[in-house]
């Protein structure tokens, strides 16, 4: 048996993780329990927002042509007539040559069509001095101007952020439709490695990869399920992966990818179901395995923390984005001059961790099973799979953790 099977693109291997997952189902949720939820559905606003036209500054409610012409030197002259109470509609019209008081957010009194902010207008007894013209609108939100009734508020696949929770409230929307929040089992494996809360032995090291994706898994607003370290057999990892498959709709596998014989992930996934990809044209994390057990993908990330993390990054985050029924997220990107050159090969995609300070994008170089450069990086660099490496000076954009 040759050492490594076919590797295949990271944009193959995308695919192919992409295409096995649906979205989750989705259930009704309290608004207050919606935050980072993704939504099933469409919000429509049930009412005009806002319900009624109103000042979007402290002054005084105005016909603008009342207005024109008027300057510091020449203001034009307007009885004052009142004042809106917020809260409350306004028991008079505006009428010519007349104002009336609106604090920000009151609603403008019939006639007016235009709000003088208060800067520029002063009292002279019963009498506003404003000194600036006016055109119809200013200073003022319409009727249903932000949202009218019947609208599409937010379409399904948006995350809930507090931005949204704001506006869900506006259109009365008490309980949510949203996605079920997928789980994902993660499993590491190794004989040499042990628990978090355990001191390391002679050639051993605690297992970081557990928690490293299920920080990773958490970002995607996805539940993460420890199912412990297993030791190199089937007798420990054989139960682990079943009850995984059983119980998440989705497992990372960490640990035992090495492309041969003795690969006891591939071999643990083809029994339960079938190995996809084994191999990806990928640096760090070419021996990644893409497998699924029924409807449950399944990922074998490399045992070293800082392939497992790119993995997570280039092949993971697109699958978790279908799974969790979310849409793709704007990646977290910026620009910047490479400070120091970076070798590739030609035929694999590199993802070269990098520092950044101000303008410059510096490598951090350190082999893949160091955790600092997770730490001391802010994010990864792309090198192409037909490049030979990127030289000193050139642009490059820098994916941000």
């Amino acid at each position: 048996m040759s050492r490594f099977l076919t590797l295949v693109p990271v944009e193959k291997a995308v695919s192919i993780a992409v295409s096995i997952v649906a979205p989750v189902p989705d259930e009704a949720i309290p608004l207050d329990q919606a935050w980072g939820r993704v939504l099933a559905g469409s919000t429509i606003s049930d009412i005009d927002i806002p319900g009624f036209t109103r000042s979007t500054v402290d002054g005084y409610a105005v016909r603008a042509s009342d207005t024109t012409g008027a300057s510091d030197a020449i203001p034009a002259i307007l009885r004052c007539t009142g004042s809106v109470l917020m809260g409350s509609p306004s028991d008079r019209n505006v009428i010519p040559d007349t104002c009336i008081y609106v604090p920000t957010g009151a609603m403008i009194p019939d006639g007016a069509d235009a709000v003088a902010m208060i800067e520029y207008c002063e009292p002279a007894g019963e009498e506003i001095l404003v000194k600036r013209p006016l055109a119809r609108g200013e200073n003022l939100v319409r009727q249903g101007e932000d949202f009218s009734t019947g609208a599409i508020v937010l379409e399904p696949g948006r995350r809930i952020g507090g931005q949204e929770m704001g506006v869900l409230a506006a259109t009365g929307s008490k309980t949510v439709r949203v996605r079920r929040q997928p789980v994902v089992g993660i499993i590491s494996s190794g004989n040499e490695v042990v628990g978090v809360d355990e001191v390391p032995g002679p050639a051993q090291v605690r297992d970081a990869n557990s928690y490293l994706c299920a920080g990773f898994v958490r970002e995607y607003g996805m539940l993460p399920r420890m199912f412990g370290v297993c030791r190199d057999n089937e007798e420990s990892l054989g139960p682990a992966i079943r009850a995984a498959v059983q119980e998440c709709d989705a497992v990372l596998l960490s640990g035992g990818s090495s492309k041969d014989e003795r690969d006891l992930t591939a071999r643990m996934i083809a029994g339960i179901g079938e190995v996809l990809v084994h191999g990806i044209a990928l640096a760090p994390g070419k021996p990644t395995i893409i497998g699924r057990a029924g409807a449950v993908p399944l990922i074998g990330l490399p045992g070293h923390p800082a392939s497992a993390f790119v993995v997570l990054h280039a092949v993971a985050g697109p699958m978790f984005t279908v799974l969790s029924g979310a849409d793709a997220p704007r990646k977290k990107t910026l620009l910047g001059v490479l400070a120091e050159s970076i070798p590739s090969a030609r035929g694999r995609e590199d993802y070269v961790r990098v520092r950044v300070e101000g303008s410059q994008v510096y490598p951090v170089f350190g082999k893949s099973g160091l955790l600092n450069t997770l730490v001391r990086s802010d994010g990864l660099v792309r090198i192409p799979s037909a490049s030979e490496g990127v030289e000193t000076g050139e642009t490059v954009e820098v994916v941000l953790w």
